[in-house]
C-alpha cells in the first residue's frame, strides 16, 4: 500500500479560501463555497471518496446506490447544519475514527453479504449522520461569513453533492458500465477491491486513535 496514498485523508485540511469575502458579489461568494464543498470531496476528501465506492461497489448499478446516496445526502446535511449552528459540537478525536470505521464495516459488508439488502438505505443514513459532522469539520475551519451564512452553508453542501455524484458517476464509467453483470464481477472487482478499501479503512482507524 504506497504510503503517498496512507498521507490522502490528510489532505483535507489543505483547504485555503484565498479571497477576501468582502470583496466578491453575492455569486461570487455561492460559487466560492460551491468550489470548497467539491474539492472537499475531490481530490482533498479520500476517505469520503473510498465510502461512495464502497457504497457501489456492491451493487454496481446506478438506481441502486442513488437509494443510498439520497440517503447519505438527507443525513450529513442535517448534522452539517447542526454543527456550523452550533446545536451539535463533537470532537474531531471521536468522529474522524467513527468516519474511518464507517468505511471499514461498509467494505467488509460488500464481501460477506451475497447482495444489497434494504436495510443498508438505514446504515447509509446513519453513517451520513457521521460523515456530515467530518464536512463541518472543514468548513468550521474555513469559516462562514455573517451576511451569507445560510447562502454559504446550502452552496458548500451543494458542492459535496456534487463531487459525490461525480465519484459514482466515475465509478460507473470505470466498473459498473462493463462488469456489473459478469459472473465474475465479485471473485474480481467487489472482493479485492473491498479489501483493499478495508485495510486501507483500519490503517487510518488506528492512526487516527493514536
Amino acid at each position: 500500500m504506497p504510503a503517498a496514498l496512507l498521507l490522502l485523508p490528510g489532505l483535507a485540511a489543505a483547504h485555503v479560501l484565498d479571497a477576501d469575502l468582502s470583496k466578491l458579489s453575492r455569486t461570487d461568494v455561492f460559487l466560492t463555497y460551491l468550489k470548497l464543498g467539491f474539492t472537499h470531496i475531490l481530490p482533498l476528501g479520500f476517505d469520503h471518496v473510498l465510502f461512495v465506492v464502497s457504497l457501489y461497489l456492491l451493487e454496481p448499478r446506478l438506481k441502486p446506490v442513488l437509494w443510498q446516496a439520497t440517503a447519505f445526502t438527507v443525513a450529513h446535511s442535517i448534522t452539517l447544519g447542526l454543527a456550523m449552528y452550533g446545536v451539535v459540537s463533537p470532537p474531531p478525536t471521536l468522529v474522524e475514527p467513527l468516519i474511518a470505521l464507517s468505511i471499514l464495516f461498509v467494505a467488509i459488508e460488500n464481501i460477506v453479504v451475497e447482495r444489497l439488502n434494504p436495510w443498508r438505505v438505514v446504515v447509509v443514513f446513519g453513517f451520513g449522520l457521521l460523515h456530515g459532522l467530518g464536512f463541518a469539520g472543514a468548513l468550521t475551519s474555513l469559516g462562514l461569513p455573517r451576511a451569507m451564512f445560510v447562502e454559504s452553508l446550502v452552496a458548500f453542501n451543494v458542492g459535496v453533492e456534487l463531487g459525490q455524484v461525480a465519484v459514482i458517476l466515475l465509478a460507473w464509467l470505470l466498473i459498473g458500465r462493463w462488469a456489473a453483470n459478469k459472473p465474475w464481477y465479485k471473485r474480481r472487482v467487489l472482493v479485492p477491491a473491498s479489501v483493499a478499501i478495508g485495510l486501507m479503512a483500519a490503517y487510518w482507524t488506528i492512526e487516527r486513535l493514536s
